[in-house]
This record gives structure tokens, C-alpha cells and sequence, in this order.
């Protein structure tokens, strides 16, 4: 089933495709020269190509699936997680809810008790509130009857988008940058895209080329790499949703609700099994408005290790791809 053959999906390749709207893209080592020299090299290949096609009478067919043009709307489908924390979700849905490419809001409600008339009205009229030009933002609450995390990668079935913005309650991130990493998603549907990079690397202490390590934001600093962006603030395509639930194995879910955690390693081991392409980073800024989680617990980077060590036999090989790659909105800075 995960198999290179059958999950030949035609990964998008970050660098080859023109990112839109002032987008650099910043790695460690990069030489600009030379990437303007390939970029005026890609661009006479291209014109000339054009030529060739419209002297011979060539009609362009694009034959892959992945690339049709899509039947749902263009915009995104904000996926938020919460549990038990209504001012942070209230604070978190009146913000987003004036972003210009939000077309939907699904809450993964997994708590023992449905939501209050009071906090579903609440959240209708903020958005109501927030509307311009005719704009219509549908909210839905999808309800749990298990206490999963799990369940915040469950397959949306009525989604009208394909692009779906992961994120947490207690996270939030100005619309434009939210925007930006939209624009670079498009330029690659097939990846991750994220603003919480992590990495892995080989446990040289152990002796053993089989077994990693997890780290955390400064290791990420500190090595200039990252292999997976976590998806409390992340998009991906839908259609991983329903590959989590229905086509990853049932026993790395299984240990994911016995553990409650590292639901997010999960999906980034099934994106880059899929894709065999590294995720990519958006640099943007971010405001924790959450004081607690499971990350603040002791011994949460052991857990993390010990996750990523049970994944990959599960998949019986490490499909976590480094890069070095950064996205960066070059409104958003002084010099390139």
C-alpha cells in the first residue's frame, strides 16, 4: 500500500515552480547569482519551448490527475483542534475569520459535551460581523463521540476546498502571513506547508543508523534543517485527511490515541511517504495566546523520539525528507 509505485502522486517540487507574491526562498549555502542565472535559464528554456509548440502546431495536454483543474472553491478550509478552552477558540475564530481566503471553518469538537447555544451563536454573529463584499464563511462544528487525537484528522466529507489549514486554538498568525503561506501551498498542493518546522536526525550514540532523534525549534536553529512542519499551523490537501483515516495503518492511529500524542509526526510521515519530498517552511511570526499543552510537559521530546522510532517501523524505512529550504514574504523585510 505505501509502496513508491503506488503512491506515485507526482510530489510538487517547491523549486520548480514561480512563487507568487514577493515570495524568496532562502536555504542555507544558496548562492543568489546563480540562482538568477538558472531562473533566466528556466525562462528561455520555457519561451523557446512555447515556440517550438505553437510552430508545430502542438496543442499543451495536461495528462495528470493531480494537476486538473480543481472542482472545489479556491480558497481554504480552516481546520481548527480545541478542547475545553472556549476563550481561546472565540479568540481564535474572531481573528481568522477576517482573513480574505477563508471560505469555511470546521472545530473538531471531541469533549464530552456538545458546544453551548451561547458559544455556537457567539462564533456565528463574530464571523457574521466580519463579512465584506458579499463574502459567505460557513462554520461547522465536527462532533466526536471518542476523545481522539485522532480525531482532528478526520476525513471532511462536505469540505469545499482543497487546501486545509491545520491549526490549534491557542496559535494565531496574521492574516497576511496565513495568505502568503497559501500562495506558496498552491505552488506545491501535494506538500506541507507550515509555520513549525521540526527535524530528525540519526542517533549516532547508539550506533545504529536505524534509530533517531526528534528535536525541537533549537535544534532546528541550530542545524539549519527541519524534516516535518507541525500541523497545528500547516496546510495540506484534503485528500490526506481521508488517506490518515483510511489508508495509513491503523496502528500507528491506535497509538496515537493510547499515547495522545504526536497525531502531527503521523501526518508528516504519511505526507512525505506519499510524496518522498520535504515539507516547506513558511517564516512568519507567531502569538501564543495558550499558556499549557502537552508540549510544556516533562519528558515530551523522549515521547516525540520514541514516536518517531515507532513510525518508522511501522513503515519499515524513514520517509522524513531534510531540506534546508525557508519561504520568506519579501514585503515583510528590509533587505533580500
Amino acid at each position: 500500500m505505501y509502496s513508491d509505485s503506488k503512491m506515485a502522486m507526482r510530489a510538487s517540487v517547491f523549486s520548480r515552480r514561480t512563487l507568487r507574491h514577493g515570495a524568496i526562498v532562502s536555504a542555507v549555502g544558496s548562492v543568489r547569482i546563480k540562482l538568477l542565472l538558472s531562473c533566466c535559464v528556466l525562462f528561455t528554456l520555457i519561451a523557446l519551448a512555447s515556440r517550438a509548440a505553437w510552430f508545430m502546431g502542438w496543442k499543451h495536454q495536461n495528462s495528470s490527475p493531480l494537476h486538473q483543474p480543481s472542482l472545489h472553491r479556491k480558497g481554504y478550509t480552516i481546520l481548527i483542534n480545541t478542547w475545553k478552552r472556549n476563550d481561546l477558540l472565540m479568540q481564535s475564530i474572531s481573528h481568522y475569520s477576517s482573513c480574505p481566503g477563508l471560505d469555511s471553518i470546521h472545530i473538531v469538537w471531541s469533549e464530552p459535551d456538545p458546544p453551548s447555544v451561547s458559544l455556537v451563536d457567539y462564533l456565528k454573529n463574530v464571523i457574521h460581523s466580519r463579512l465584506r463584499h458579499g463574502r459567505r464563511i460557513e462554520l461547522k462544528f465536527d462532533i466526536n463521540a471518542e476523545d481522539s487525537l485522532n480525531n482532528r484528522f478526520k476525513e471532511l466529507t462536505d469540505s469545499k476546498t482543497d487546501a486545509v489549514f491545520s491549526i490549534d486554538d491557542d496559535v494565531i498568525f496574521p492574516c497576511s502571513s496565513v495568505e502568503f503561506a497559501f500562495t506558496i501551498w498552491r505552488s506545491a498542493p501535494d506538500t506541507m506547508v507550515g509555520f513549525v518546522p521540526r527535524v530528525h536526525w540519526i542517533d549516532q550514540s547508539k550506533g545504529n543508523a536505524d534509530k533517531y532523534i526528534y528535536g525541537g525549534w533549537w535544534s532546528v536553529w541550530w542545524m539549519g534543517t527541519y524534516s516535518m512542519v507541525l500541523s497545528k499551523a500547516a496546510f495540506f490537501h484534503r485528500k490526506y485527511l481521508s488517506m490518515y483515516t483510511y489508508q495509513m495503518p491503523a496502528s500507528i492511529r491506535e497509538y496515537v490515541t493510547k499515547n495522545r500524542n504526536c497525531e502531527d509526526i503521523a501526518m508528516s510521515f504519511l505526507v512525505a511517504n506519499a510524496t518522498n519530498s520535504p515539507p516547506i517552511w513558511v517564516q512568519g511570526k507567531i502569538f501564543e495566546i495558550g499558556s499549557t499543552g502537552i508540549s510544556s510537559l516533562g519528558g515530551h521530546s523522549e515521547r516525540r523520539t520514541h514516536c518517531v522510532n515507532r513510525f518508522v517501523a511501522e513503515y519499515g524505512r524513514m520517509p522524513l525528507v531534510s531540506t534546508s529550504v525557508k519561504a520568506v514574504d519579501s514585503r515583510s523585510i528590509w533587505f533580500w
